[in-house]
């Protein structure tokens, strides 16, 4: 992870922290100064606003903790994974998102899976939890856990959402350019791997 990134998410942990816990109003006003320090080192390093990075930062309340995100692991008969294509980039994802508060991860999961591609699934074997900062290609403002939850059709069938634009099913040697903010080529081989070999313990970490 790119050092100043890493600057930045430690300025608005220490911010959110003190925000949430601390009652005086003086350094109530150094942590919201803190606070938009991170926003304009983000913003000088992604060239995005710091007005708006300013907001998603604000919009943290609480402790900070990583968030979770949840994604739906579903592959055929014929060993081909289940994809959706985002409309947001026009790149393919395993269909998943954050965890709602109220719902397990499983029920997130059959939760998404149902939302973008349409399937009924039955939730089947926990394949690995990851921490995005170690496996990813691209830099992310926020700190994900990424959960990988392996999943069976049960009914439904392929059907588009607000959020995709096309549903697949692709083998290993044949993945479409891929959404990498969502996940990456080499967690998409994970999977793969764990399909070849269902004995294989859960990845974390």
């Amino acid at each position: 992870m790119e050092k100043w990134l890493e600057w930045a998410r430690r300025i608005q942990a220490i911010s959110q922290a003190g925000l949430h816990f601390s009652k005086d109003v003086f350094d109530r006003e150094r942590y919201e100064e803190l606070q938009q320090l991170s926003a304009e080192i983000i913003a000088n390093y992604t060239g995005q606003s710091a007005e708006e990075i300013g907001g998603a930062l604000a919009a943290q309340k609480g402790y900070p903790t990583p968030k979770l995100d949840i994604r739906g692991v579903v592959f055929q008969d014929d060993g081909k994974l289940l994809l959706v294509k985002e409309k947001m980039d026009n790149r393919w994802s395993l269909p998943g998102g954050f965890c709602e508060v109220g719902l397990s991860a499983s029920e997130n999961a059959v939760k998404e899976i149902k939302e973008e591609s349409g399937y009924d699934v039955v939730p089947k074997k926990l394949l690995a939890v990851l921490d995005s900062d170690k496996h990813t290609d691209k830099p992310q403002m926020f700190h994900y856990y990424k959960i990988f939850l392996q999943c069976e059709i049960v009914g439904g069938g392929a059907q588009e959402s607000v959020e995709t634009s096309e549903i697949g099913f692709f083998g290993e040697s044949e993945l479409p350019p891929l959404s990498l903010k969502r996940n990456t080529e080499a967690q998409i081989k994970m999977l793969f791997e764990a399909l070849r070999d269902p004995e294989k313990e859960s990845i974390f970490d």
